[in-house]
């Protein structure tokens, strides 16, 4: 198995405004000053982004946003492009979370152009997967992970795909409280390491970091963070308490 180090990323959904962003980045500079064997990223909405990103000045931690369009510019009222977050030093950004493909109807050939714009741009993208409880009940994860695969990276060469992140977020476990065990997860993300080892090449999947994402919390990051497969979490609504994070960027 390849070096991978480990990410934590915390997805503030539509949670904070720039005071409470900039307060909140503050004290978690000096909560994790000492966490240095970890890749930290903070994905805040769209009107904290600068505000995170000046308050981290100088610090290894980086901003995502947490959705973008694939057109360069254009008519799209309420869309960003890939153009702007990079003018803000925007690293990274998490695309097809489940939030979106449920309440805004996100695609998989749609993800791929976000894909591509994306990587056109400099900018890492966070690609999620993840199957719901009626998928999983009837047995179909493993069918639902390799269409949202093949879809989203369409695109992707292989010499591409370790630049990016893959996060498996089981959409029965988002905000519900319920969380995949580590055997689950693990059982999860080692099939999409593989599916990606035959869509690409075995080095290349060896090489891509895959997050787990769904209910985490400072009490199991440790479990799922000792599976061989998993690289690390995006982390939700725990993330949104600064201690909490910080306990689990420390744990992971």
């Amino acid at each position: 198995m390849s070096e991978r180090t480990p990410v934590i990323a915390g997805n503030w959904k539509m949670f904070k405004t720039n005071t409470e962003a900039a307060a909140y980045v503050a004290e978690f500079l000096a909560l994790v000053a000492d966490a240095r064997a970890v890749e930290i990223i903070l994905c805040p909405p769209f009107t904290c982004l600068s505000a995170v990103r000046r308050e981290l000045a100088g610090s290894s931690v980086r901003v995502a946003a947490q959705n973008m369009h694939f057109e360069v510019e254009g008519a799209y009222t309420g869309e960003v492009s890939a153009a702007m977050l990079k003018e803000i030093g925007i690293s990274d950004v998490i695309l097809g979370h489940s939030e979106r493909r449920q309440y805004f109807c996100e695609n998989d050939a749609d993800l791929a152009r976000k894909v591509t714009a994306a990587m056109a741009a400099g900018i890492r993208p966070i690609l999620c997967v993840g199957e719901s409880d009626q998928e999983r009940e009837a047995g179909s994860t493993n069918d639902k992970l390799k269409s949202q695969l093949d879809g989203g990276l369409a695109a992707v060469t292989p010499g591409q795909l370790p630049d990016m992140l893959i996060a498996y977020e089981p959409i029965w476990a988002i905000g519900t409280g319920k969380t995949a065990t580590p055997e689950i997860a693990e059982e999860a993300i080692s099939f999409i390491r593989e599916t990606l080892a035959r869509q690409f090449n075995p080095e290349a999947a060896a090489r891509v970091r895959i997050l787990y994402g769904g209910s985490v919390s400072p009490g199991n990051i440790g479990e799922l963070m000792a599976a061989e497969n998993i690289d690390g979490a995006l982390v939700g609504g725990a993330s949104l308490d600064v201690g909490s994070f910080a306990r689990i960027v420390k744990l992971g």
